[in-house]
């Protein structure tokens, strides 16, 4: 433990309204150097949400409606366009005209009260998993779904909340790296694309002791090692993302979020020809009370890393996601 890196992160911008400081989640680098993020919803009732862009040179931030609340957000490979999930829909959000196109609907329509929430990109598809809204059964879905095909892939049907995860090569083929947030795990499995599976998980990182949840998650540049947000139900001193890594398990790096114990997502950014982690934080479930306690909630923190790269800049083929209406 005593080898564990510490990082105290600074916090870098909080938003001016209620609305985009109670759930900011799912950071991503845009082409124009500036940084994508969703409000999944616009306060403890909120129906809708929205896609955000901010400018970490000027930290300035732009808003943009969403139909529903979205659980991620991707910059395409045509400037201003965003695959967005949201609700039960996948589809491409115009930030230029707000127009909205569907991709695919119907997600999870087998059950009822669960929404999409936490997806990654990797070459050509998408893994994206759903949660139940009470947080509470194992009903929602994980998918598969390859841009521009009709239909995605139900690889689970057991998720609680789906959260942060990631998909690797290796020598035998795909690893996917999840996380269900109320089992307290980080788990990897052996991912097929042709047939539309997934093995058994194998247990990566066992947070079951702590009374935390791990949520947003990203693999370090060099491929060793991960970075969890920590979400911290808790008047924590300060929030926490951490690095674990892959093969080990072990605990390498802490980074900490002083006034802020709600940490939701992990992204590295390229800030004036550095490396730097920018985590989001939320508001959600701090009553009035509690709220003097977690000053900065809601912010965005930026910390230092060792890292001489960002990580991968392949984004989704807008032509190849658009133009899709189906019934699931």
């Amino acid at each position: 433990m005593n080898d564990v890196c510490r990082i105290r992160c600074e916090r870098f911008w909080t938003p001016d309204s209620d609305a985009l400081r109670f759930l900011p989640e799912g950071p991503q680098a845009c082409p124009d150097g500036r940084v994508s993020w969703v409000a999944i919803q616009h306060g403890p009732r909120g129906v809708t949400g929205s896609v955000n862009l901010f400018d970490p040179t000027t930290r300035q931030n732009e808003t943009f409606e969403v139909p529903g609340r979205p659980g991620f957000a991707f910059p395409t490979t045509s400037l201003g366009v965003f695959l967005v999930g949201a609700d039960r829909t996948v589809g491409l959000l115009n930030i230029s005209d707000g127009t909205w196109t569907e991709c695919l609907n119907g997600i999870d329509a087998d059950v009822s009260d669960t929404i999409i929430n936490d997806a990654c990109f990797h070459d050509d598809f998408i893994v994206f998993g759903c949660k139940d809204l009470h947080f509470q059964t194992a009903k929602a879905g994980l998918y598969l779904w390859k841009v521009g095909t009709e239909r995605p892939v139900r690889l689970r049907q057991n998720c609680i909340c789906s959260n942060g995860k990631f998909v690797v090569q290796d020598e035998e083929g795909l690893l996917l790296y999840d996380i269900d947030s109320p089992r307290k795990t980080i788990t990897c499995s052996r991912l097929d694309i042709e047939q539309g599976t997934v093995s058994d998980e194998r247990i990566i990182v066992d947070l079951t002791a702590e009374d935390v949840f791990p949520d947003g998650m990203i693999p370090t540049p060099d491929g060793r090692s991960l970075i969890v947000a920590i979400y911290n139900p808790h008047d924590a001193p300060a929030g926490q993302a951490r690095q674990y890594h892959l093969e080990t398990g072990d605990l390498e790096c802490v980074w900490e979020c002083p006034g802020a114990a709600q940490v939701t997502c992990p992204l590295l950014v390229q800030i004036d020809g550095q490396v730097r982690l920018l985590l989001t934080t939320a508001v959600e479930h701090l009553p009035d009370e509690r709220l003097p306690h977690q000053p900065a909630a809601g912010s965005l923190f930026i910390g230092d890393t060792a890292f001489d790269s960002a990580g991968s800049d392949r984004l989704p083929d807008v032509e190849k996601a658009g133009g899709y209406n189906p019934a699931m």
